[in-house]
């Protein structure tokens, strides 16, 4: 395993991302994944499995201290006294202590930036996370979030794969000395029956998808592919063993679309 370090946070830069999985099929996933030598685990309020990861978390064997743990308050949840109690019910939930990374996973402009950086701080100098940060921000909120914040942010988490451009607010976040964390890495599956990768991959014995993600961990990012076939758990952990040329990079830079993004953003309020 590699690593993607921001402001004194070591990411393990492959972990499982685990939207949409639920019930004792995600705590199964969640463990094996571990057993496998997985330690970067993602779940959110929003996805309604935080209980089942916490019991895959606890189930594994493998030691608290060796897990990136994420989680996420929902957008509804992010004034003061709401996030602090959404926090507290996620680390219930997960039989946790403390989170590793802690994020707001949608901005809301309904509720001052100020007043949910200010709890999103406090949730760390009160040792609930050891490290807090961001998610979908764009390029104008993480600028302004960064000098909101007492505490390092230390991330910010985004749809990012080959066919959505987000050189501009990658380029902001590590202006402000933040990781990318791409969540949708593979396009929700669609890198599988792609032409480009699969003909990259066919040159170093690579799955579309390996390809798709080397491309991302080469670009810097950590990525939180989700997956519940186990065989698939190994072959998005199998990466560190090939390299893609500058050629073949920027080959897979040039299947970014205007209409690449697959996650709506239509449930999320907008800010001007």
């Amino acid at each position: 395993m590699i690593f993607v370090e921001a402001k004194g946070a070591k990411i393990p830069a492959v972990g499982l991302g685990t939207w949409e999985m639920r019930g004792r099929a995600c705590a199964r996933v969640v463990e094996q994944a571990l057993r496998l030598g997985y330690r970067h685990i993602d779940t959110a309020e929003m996805y309604d499995n935080e209980r089942e990861v916490g019991e895959g978390l606890h189930a594994s064997g493998v030691k608290r201290k060796d897990v990136w743990v994420t989680t996420k308050v929902w957008q509804s949840h992010l004034s003061p006294h709401d996030l602090e109690r959404s926090t507290k019910e996620s680390l219930a939930r997960m039989r946790l202590t403390e989170v590793d990374l802690l994020l707001i996973h949608w901005p809301n402009p309904q509720i001052p930036l100020a007043e949910t950086i200010g709890a999103l701080c406090k949730m760390k100098s009160v040792g609930y996370a050891r490290h807090i940060g961001v998610s979908n921000f764009t390029v104008p909120l993480l600028q302004e979030a960064a000098a909101l914040a007492t505490e390092p942010l230390v991330t910010n988490q985004i749809e990012w794969h080959p066919y959505l451009d987000q050189s501009a607010v990658v380029a902001q976040t590590r202006r402000l000395g933040m990781a990318v964390i791409a969540y949708s890495p593979i396009a929700r599956g669609r890198a599988a029956g792609d032409a480009t990768l699969k003909s990259i991959g066919a040159t170093h014995q690579k799955s579309a998808g390996q390809v798709c993600l080397r491309f991302l961990i080469q670009e810097g990012a950590a990525v939180i592919p989700r997956t519940s076939k186990v065989e698939r758990l190994t072959e998005n952990l199998s990466i560190f063993d090939f390299e893609l040329s500058a050629a073949e990079m920027a080959q897979i830079r040039k299947l970014a679309q205007p209409s690449g993004r697959i996650v709506d953003w239509g449930g999320a309020p907008k800010w001007d």
